[in-house]
C-alpha cells in the first residue's frame, strides 16, 4: 500500500473558497470531532477575504439537554490579496470579520 502523499500547498492568494480551505489545511492542524474524525470546515467569503471555521455538532448531556459550546477556539481569515492567514477569536461571523478589518486598518 502506497503512503499518503499530502497535496502541495497552494501558491499565491486564493481565488475560490476551496482554495482558502486548502491554504488553511496546509498551515493549521485539522480540528477533530470528539470521535476523532475531522471536523467540517465552512467558509464565509467577504470582499477582502475568506473566513474559515470548523463546524461542531451541538453538545448534549446524558439526558439529551443542550450544553454550551466549550470556550475558546478560533476562526481563520485568508486574505484574497496575499493569501496571508490571520486567526481571530471564535466570534459570530460578522463580528469576527469586523475585528479582522479593525486590526488590518491598524497595521496599514
Amino acid at each position: 500500500m502506497a503512503p499518503d502523499i499530502p497535496a502541495p500547498a497552494p501558491q499565491g492568494p486564493p481565488t475560490t473558497p476551496d482554495q482558502a480551505v486548502e491554504i488553511v489545511r496546509a498551515r493549521y492542524a485539522q480540528p477533530k470531532l470528539p470521535d476523532g474524525t475531522p471536523a467540517e470546515l465552512n467558509v464565509h467569503e467577504f470582499d477582502i477575504g475568506y473566513l474559515v471555521y470548523a463546524v461542531f455538532p451541538p453538545r448534549t448531556d446524558a439526558a439529551g439537554r443542550p450544553q454550551p459550546a466549550p470556550p475558546g477556539g478560533a476562526k481563520i481569515v485568508v486574505s484574497k490579496e496575499t493569501g496571508e492567514t490571520v486567526t481571530v477569536p471564535n466570534y459570530p461571523t460578522e463580528q469576527a470579520i469586523a475585528l479582522y478589518r479593525k486590526n488590518l486598518s491598524r497595521n496599514t
